[in-house]
């Protein structure tokens, strides 16, 4: 069983930086897999934020391209998210998640496994 909890979110000004957290257990590596970060703020749908592949492929949604890095440490069985240049809008809960498959979409209903979600704060 796929087992995420994330780590690392807190409160910082705009322009500053954060890098979040997922410590990874359950998965096998040698499946194909998808894993990503989400992002949900109050009235908001959860939004996908960056995802990476088993191959190493990753894709980010628009607002954050160039700002925000998505990367994976499978021998220490970690994911994070660097961020950059934060701006109020950025903040949210962000949530690390998971699925087996061959494709690797920004759409949480196909991601089966859930992190409980750390909170970010990007005041102005």
């Amino acid at each position: 069983q796929v087992q995420l909890v994330e780590s690392g979110g807190g409160s910082v000004q705009a322009g500053g930086s954060l890098r979040l957290s997922c410590a990874v257990s359950g998965v096998t590596y040698s499946s194909k897999y998808c894993m990503g970060w989400f992002r949900q703020s109050p009235g908001k749908e959860r939004e996908g934020v960056g995802v990476i592949g088993s191959d190493g492929s990753t894709n980010y949604v628009d607002s954050v391209k160039g700002r925000f890095t998505i990367s994976e440490d499978n021998a220490n069985n970690l994911l994070y998210l660097q961020m950059n240049s934060l701006k109020p809008e950025d903040t949210a809960m962000y949530y690390c998640a998971h699925r087996y498959a061959y494709s690797c979409p920004l759409t949480s209903n196909l991601f089966r496994s859930w992190g409980q979600g750390t909170q970010v704060t990007v005041s102005s």
